[in-house]
């Protein structure tokens, strides 16, 4: 296959897609909003699931590299109840399948494992659109544009490609995440370091109410927490999250009544909105020429841990469909999305909703694992 393959959007699925193609021969440019690999923090801890995020890597012929990025004992897990409570603790004892990573590591090594020039930074897509012959000509916010025969939208929940496609728009699922960081923490907030424990926390109210938070144990002591809050988005409005103080204040009041060691979680740290959007579960689409979708982009769902791995897969999927038509886009579309529809439809069906307690329980539990 000698037609270039034009991506927008270089988060992990569009990366790996790229790399796949790369190691098949097949040519890609990708188009990032980003003006640099380096303008943004890029997330936190990933968990790397056996059967998706690592095979993906695996086509990428990327599985030592991965490796070498993988922090070992952080798949240690414990779940406390709002008292402080152990309910369950298991440490990293080497057999877990799912090791953990940065985010933004993992974005490094997709990157350095691509061609130089491969990733064109700073080129925004603001629309898409339609030309003869199953071609499609991007615009950018610099006001250049790129035409191309075989265009992949990567580009995540508010994707530009995905109209092309699908009339579908992500809709707010009832609950936000507030993201937070300690540093230093075993120095500065020894409690707080001793909840979170080697690797993953949870922490939930037995009582429900839609509450419940989850910390990891990053680099350098970091704690990366995200505290989930069932809420409509105008209850949010009303905070000002330019005002770290008083937005921690005000989050922590729904946490009234937790241990301090799991409220300083919260006050110890300027808080980050991150509210919750969805696809219609099921999102499909019709065959149009020329072009698809991967990752949030094709089937955005609130996160469950299998986000990331899932845009892997599919980039992965994609990219060894085309390999495997290279005289044949349609073909190689047509054979990727028929895999992909069932399998996000599947993840997304139990994502929209809070987990019960025992649900929680049941997720960390050694069955489940």
């Amino acid at each position: 296959m000698h037609t270039p393959v034009t991506i927008i959007g270089a988060g992990l699925g569009g990366l790996l897609l790229a790399r796949v193609l790369h190691v098949h021969g097949i040519p890609a440019t990708v188009h990032e909003a980003e003006p640099s690999p380096t303008s943004r923090t890029q997330g936190g801890m990933l968990d790397i699931h056996e059967h998706s995020g690592q095979l993906a890597l695996a086509a990428a012929d990327l599985t030592d590299e991965f490796r070498g990025i993988v922090l070992e004992g952080r798949q240690a897990t414990r779940l406390l109840d709002r008292a402080g409570t152990v309910l369950f603790d298991q440490a990293d004892d080497g057999t877990g399948t799912s090791p953990e990573v940065q985010r933004g590591e993992l974005r490094r090594l997709l990157l350095d494992a691509l061609p130089d020039g491969t990733v064109r930074w700073g080129h925004k897509a603001t629309g898409a659109r339609a030309l003869p012959g199953g071609r499609h000509e991007v615009t950018f916010a610099d006001g250049t544009t790129a035409v191309t025969s075989v265009l992949v939208g990567a580009d995540g929940a508010w994707s530009r490609v995905r109209p092309l496609l699908s009339t579908a728009v992500p809709a707010y699922v009832g609950r936000s995440f507030v993201e937070t960081f300690l540093y230093d923490a075993d120095t500065r907030h020894p409690a707080a370091s001793k909840a979170v424990g080697a690797g993953t926390l949870a922490a939930f109210d037995p009582d429900g109410h839609g509450k419940w938070l989850v910390a990891h144990r990053e680099k350098d002591g970091t704690l990366h927490a995200h505290l989930s809050l069932t809420k409509p988005q105008d209850w949010f409005a009303a905070i000002d999250f330019t005002d770290a103080a008083a937005a921690s204040a005000r989050i922590a009041r729904e946490y009234d009544g937790w241990a301090p060691e799991l409220t300083a979680l919260i006050t110890a740290s300027g808080p980050t909105l991150r509210p919750l959007h969805a696809l219609p579960v099921g999102h499909r689409w019709d065959r149009v020429p020329g072009v698809t979708l991967l990752g949030d982009a094709a089937h955005l769902s609130p996160p469950d841990g299998a986000g990331a791995n899932l845009a892997m897969q599919d980039g992965a999927d994609l990219g060894l469909a085309l390999a495997a038509h290279p005289d044949d886009v349609e073909v190689a579309f047509a054979a990727y999305e028929q895999a992909l529809f069932p399998r996000s439809a599947a993840a997304a069906a139990v994502a929209p909703r809070d987990p019960t307690p025992q649900e929680i329980i049941d997720f960390f539990a050694p069955p489940a694992r």
